[in-house]
C-alpha cells in the first residue's frame, strides 16, 4: 500500500474515492470479523493503521482543489463541514498546476 506518509503534492478524485472504497470494503469486513472473533480490537487496529494514509490523502486532495490542508479543519463544523468536504471532493481538481504540483491525471 503506502510506503511512506507525504502530505505535499495532489491527489486525484479517483484516487481519494478509491482509497476510500478500500477503506470501506475493510471496515465493513473488520466490522464482522470483530462480532464473531474478535470483540471489537481488529476495527480499532484497522483504524490506527490508515489512520495516517487517510489523512495524507484528505490532505492531497484539498491541495489538489487549490486550498491549503488547514481547509480540512472546516469538517470541524457539525453537518455543514462533512457535507462541504464531500461536495469539494466530488468537484474536479484544479486543470493546472498550484503551489502543490502539477495536475494528477
Amino acid at each position: 500500500m503506502y510506503t511512506n506518509i507525504d502530505f505535499k503534492g495532489r491527489t486525484s478524485r479517483s484516487q481519494y474515492w478509491y482509497f476510500s472504497l478500500y477503506y470501506l470494503i475493510l471496515a465493513i469486513a473488520a466490522g464482522i470479523l470483530d462480532g464473531i472473533l474478535f470483540g471489537g480490537i481488529l476495527g480499532m487496529l484497522l483504524s490506527l493503521g490508515l489512520l495516517l494514509p487517510s489523512l495524507e490523502l484528505t490532505v492531497r486532495r484539498i491541495h489538489d482543489l487549490g486550498k491549503p490542508w488547514f481547509w480540512l479543519l472546516i469538517s470541524l463544523v457539525p453537518f455543514i463541514g462533512g457535507i462541504a468536504l464531500l461536495i469539494w471532493f466530488c468537484m474536479p481538481g484544479e486543470t493546472k498546476a498550484n503551489q502543490w504540483g502539477e495536475p494528477v491525471k
